[in-house]
């Protein structure tokens, strides 16, 4: 069955989001791409074809999708899937697969990526705030992906890595304690 464009997808399609740890920028992009579209054209499911398309932003995020309404995609089928994009990060020297990251817009507008870890210092210095727009690659369906992406941290999981007004306060309380044992 042929790759169809990604907007004639239902919404509810199921769908992978994946991002690279880098922008993936003209012949690293043409490669990706060249090699997705190889693979979504022959990809099946228990020998069926499966109705397929992906989608490509910000030099940075691949979101492929699968038609339920055609055929399934099957646990082999999805692990094929995730085996020749983990054989793309070596050959791109990029991280696609990798989860714990975070993917924000940074002031200037462009995509950036921090740890989950790193995340509570970047609020903490104002780099991510409850407006700053960020990219939610756990959604996974074509509605989701289309309608709820990118948004304020607010309305995502990330607010939750926010930290709590009370450590904020106590990790200022140390530091002035800190600097008073020093003064």
């Amino acid at each position: 069955m042929p790759t169809v464009s990604f907007d004639q997808l239902p919404a509810d399609a199921r769908v992978w989001i994946f991002a690279s740890d880098r922008p993936l920028l003209r012949g690293d992009a043409a490669t990706l791409l060249a090699e997705v579209d190889r693979f979504l054209e022959q990809w099946k499911a228990h020998g069926a074809p499966l109705r397929s398309a992906r989608d490509w932003r910000d030099d940075r995020f691949l979101a492929i999708g699968v038609d339920p309404t055609a055929e399934q995609a099957s646990g082999c089928s999805i692990d094929g899937l995730f085996r020749g994009l983990q054989s793309l990060e070596r050959a791109l020297t990029t991280a696609l697969v990798a989860g714990g990251r975070v993917f924000y817009r940074d002031a200037h507008g462009s995509p950036q990526v921090a740890t989950r870890k790193e995340v509570a210092a970047l609020f903490d210095r104002g780099v991510i705030t409850e407006d700053t727009p960020v990219f939610d690659t756990s959604l996974t369906s074509a509605k989701g992906y289309r309608e709820q992406f990118e948004r304020p941290a607010r309305d995502t999981w990330v607010a939750s890595l926010r930290p709590t007004q009370a450590s904020q306060a106590s990790s200022r309380s140390a530091t002035n304690s800190s600097s008073a044992r020093k003064g």
